[in-house]
């Protein structure tokens, strides 16, 4: 890609133990064979102060912050991070692989916890505006396969992997609707399969969706 030509956005969304930052690390292999550089980020965090509030969110007790708490704690990252990291990188003509973004807010805050879906659609307005990912991967899988996953990995970070299973059900519900209602930007990958699996369904979509060269 060159200076004047803006930068692809892609981002990788779903409930856990999905595969998400697996996924992500082998798309970007494969896009270090097109023209542009290639940026990995992640949410919450992709920028110093995100990656600060990360911390705040992943961590600690299950019910360490009510519902809205939460939603403007994402929502504030999801600024620095646009600001700092995302922006910069599509102004650049970079592609950028996100592992996760505002999709995850809605799915999470929204269908899971109940946040009204227009009030973040409000935040989204006034903390992203007219920026819309190019492409969103939704990892699909059952809710007890995705945790028993999750819990094999092991380390820090489980704070949203040891809320209840109806959570993670209206949240899976959730991602699936906003796949429904954005079909032109969404595709819904199923995430039951082995890694190869998986990724094979990824590069076919972004192939198809992005008209990435076959021989890439």
């Amino acid at each position: 890609m060159t200076d004047d030509t803006p930068g692809r956005f892609i981002t990788l969304e779903g409930g856990e133990g999905g595969g998400k930052s697996t996924q992500a690390k082998r798309l970007a292999a494969v896009l270090k064979g097109t023209p542009g550089e290639i940026l990995l980020t992640r949410e919450p965090g992709g920028s110093p102060g995100a990656e600060q509030i990360r911390g705040l969110l992943v961590d600690g007790e299950v019910h360490r912050w009510d519902a809205i708490t939460e939603t403007f704690l994402h929502f504030a990252a999801r600024r620095d991070h646009l600001v700092n990291t995302v922006q910069p990188a599509l102004a650049r003509g970079d592609w950028v692989i996100s592992d996760r973004f505002a999709d995850s807010t809605m799915a999470y805050q929204g269908y899971g916890h109940g946040v009204d879906k227009d009030a973040i659609a409000e935040l989204y307005r006034i903390c992203v505006g007219d920026l819309k990912p190019d492409l969103t991967l939704i990892l699909d899988l059952p809710v007890e396969a995705g945790l028993a996953r999750a819990a094999g990995r092991g380390g820090g970070e489980d704070r949203y992997e040891r809320m209840d299973v109806s959570f993670h059900e209206r949240l899976r519900q959730g991602f699936l609707e906003i796949a429904r209602l954005d079909p032109a930007r969404c595709v819904v990958i199923d995430a039951t399969g082995d890694e190869d699996a998986v990724h094979a369904q990824i590069i076919a979509a972004v192939r198809s969706r992005l008209a990435l060269p076959s021989a890439s």
